[in-house]
């Protein structure tokens, strides 16, 4: 309770007695509004950030300063800002939602609270077996501490509290958050990508909701840890801190080869950590960086897109022969279009930069699986260069691929173009819910194989076609998988939101409700399947339905941050995280959009 006034005391008692509670949250009447016209996202501000002041006393407890480190390696010239005045008039990205009626009102009210219920059962099992901790055990009811010790799911969770209308629980945890010590770690070294966007994301969207001036100020000093992992000789990130040395302030050493997903990801956050403090250093480290990616990206053996390993040692993004949207190199991709967004279309080179992968990642990632009732969806796949420059693609899919279909909707909106919505991303999200609902237990697997059409046309099934392919697999293939599959390559599901995001960000561009079905339908399968007594839980197999499934003691805090927020948020009212007015991170944390001139309507 170091640093902490004594009258705070009382209220962090009731919070932690009022918590066991969670109270089901009003309903409110219609998709665009609230009670007596009133919408939710003001209601909800009244609800959470009244009398917020209370928490202006609380203190941060931190052991070291980061930011008086004397670096060897210093930026060169003139600090770099992040771009100011009034941001060009972007198109209007989400769907203009027409009033609801009272039947549907009705049904998605219940569904919503469903969701909300189950987040308030993980919380309370958090609250009681693992808190402070950073993730908890849901079958053992224990913990660990795999991201440094600072609380990780409490962090990611903070604006999932705060969406959810649960005050008592959203004001305990900002109490917590001051006693986290970015001074000390669990683990030796630091992952820059993962405290990015897991604790710096984290901090920054609860700060860009409630005000609570205590999380900017642990967002600064989490900053300015994770500026220390720029002190290298050419002010290129490392991928993991070295805690100790970082504190000399006598310089760090690159690593040699790294995932580009993890340099490629650390733009959002620090470019909203100088907007929000005004500080332009922050803005200044990851826009040199992007420099690199930039100049490389016309040069690489597929033009527009990045091979999977890149090094920032000697700043090469160019060699390599393995490329991939999906894990390893996907948010690189991701934060592009939302690069733009965020600092309101006035740095152009994220809008070329953004069309240039999507219109290569088309031509190279996504096939028409073959399929026995002709669906027309995209799946994606890896892809690979041979040394006479032939591209070939690798037809095996994973989860972590399925945001692709929300971004290209999102950019499709922001750079009106009406196919990146309609076909591409309504194509490529349709492909992961096709995957959902073709397992038997409506939960679609980590990785696994389809046989790719010759082409996106007319694809009728080919049963000769599609043996040969399994035979391919090396015993992969199994007669229990649902015809199509090749292979359930890797059969576990571990939680993933990359799905639900994407028909979330889908049903918030089109408005068309088959989405907000296809979330009911994926939300009633993996609340059933990963249930636990305490919260819910990796599964191993999703391809077989016996249940109870058979569960690993495994939760990442992106459940809880990620997976149910996007599922609370496709069965809430669309002016609450509106897509005009945030900019959500990787890991579904919502920064505030610039205020600019009136948006054009929607394509």
């Amino acid at each position: 309770m170091r640093g902490r006034k004594r009258s705070l005391l009382g209220f962090a008692v009731f919070a932690t007695l009022f918590y066991y509670y969670c109270l089901p949250f009003t309903s409110w009447s219609s998709s665009g509004g609230g009670q007596g016209g009133e919408l939710e996202s003001a209601r909800l501000e009244r609800l959470m950030n009244s009398d917020a002041e209370k928490t202006s006393s609380l203190r941060s407890n931190s052991s070291f300063d980061w930011s008086k480190v004397r670096f060897k390696y210093l930026p060169g010239g003139q600090l770099r800002r992040p771009p100011t005045g009034r941001p060009v008039s972007l198109p209007q990205v989400q769907h203009p939602f027409p009033p609801e009626s009272p039947a549907a009102t009705k049904i998605r009210n219940a569904r919503r609270q469903q969701v909300r219920d189950l987040f308030c059962k993980n919380w309370k099992s958090y609250r009681k077996y693992a808190w402070r901790k950073d993730a908890l055990q849901p079958l053992s009811a224990e913990y660990k501490d795999q991201f440094s010790g600072w609380a990780a799911t409490l962090v990611d969770s903070l604006d999932t509290l705060w969406i959810m209308g649960l005050r008592a629980e959203f004001d305990e945890a900002v109490a917590a958050v001051a006693d986290i010590d970015f001074g000390t770690s669990s683990s030796v070294s630091v992952n820059m990508f993962e405290v990015n966007i897991r604790y710096l994301g984290g901090l920054l969207a609860a700060f860009d909701l409630s005000g609570r001036d205590l999380l900017l100020r642990k967002a600064v000093e989490l900053g300015d840890l994770l500026y220390a992992g720029y002190n290298t000789k050419d002010r290129m990130p490392v991928d993991f801190i070295s805690f100790e040395a970082a504190k000399t302030g006598e310089g760090l050493m690159v690593e040699g080869s790294v995932v580009s997903a993890s340099p490629g990801t650390l733009s959002l956050e620090m470019t909203h950590l100088s907007q929000v403090t005004g500080d332009p250093k922050y803005y200044d480290a990851v826009s040199r960086l992007m420099d690199v990616f930039e100049k490389g990206q016309a040069w690489t053996k597929i033009p527009g897109l990045w091979p999977i390993y890149v090094s920032m040692q000697t700043q090469d993004v160019v060699n390599g022969s393995y490329f991939s949207i999906g894990g390893g190199a996907d948010s690189l991709y991701e934060y592009l279009p939302k690069m733009y967004a965020l600092l309101g279309g006035l740095e152009p080179r994220y809008g070329a930069m953004s069309k240039d992968f999507i219109d290569a990642a088309n031509r190279t990632f996504f096939f028409r699986p073959m399929l026995p009732a002709e669906e027309d969806v995209l799946m994606i796949g890896p892809a690979r260069v041979e040394d006479d420059g032939t591209v070939l693609l690798d037809p095996e899919s994973e989860h972590l691929g399925c945001f692709v279909g929300g971004i290209y909707g999102l950019a499709g909106r922001l750079f009106r173009r009406r196919d990146w919505v309609d076909d591409l991303g309504s194509k490529l999200t349709h492909g992961c819910i096709y995957a959902y609902r073709a397992m038997p237990t409506g939960i679609m697997p980590e990785r696994y194989n389809m046989a790719a059409c010759r082409s996106r046309g007319r694809c009728p099934w080919d049963s000769a076609r599609f043996d040969a392919e399994a035979a391919k697999q090396q015993g992969l293939w199994s007669s229990h998988l649902p015809l199509g599959f090749t292979t359930a390559r890797d059969p576990r599901y571990l939680l993933r939101p990359e799905a639900i995001e994407s028909v979330f960000v889908m049903y918030r561009i089109t408005g068309r409700r088959e989405f907000q079905d296809a979330a009911w339908d994926m939300f009633a399968s993996v609340s059933k399947g990963t249930a636990t007594k305490y919260a819910n839980a990796a599964v191993l197999d999703v391809t077989r339905a016996e249940y109870p499934l058979p569960q690993e003691d495994y939760m990442e805090s992106f459940w809880l941050a990620e997976t149910l927020k996007y599922f609370y948020l496709v069965f809430s009212p669309p002016d609450l995280i509106s897509l005009d007015d945030y900019v959500l991170n990787t890991e579904a944390h919502p920064f505030r959009r610039p205020k600019g001139l009136k948006r054009s309507r929607p394509l």
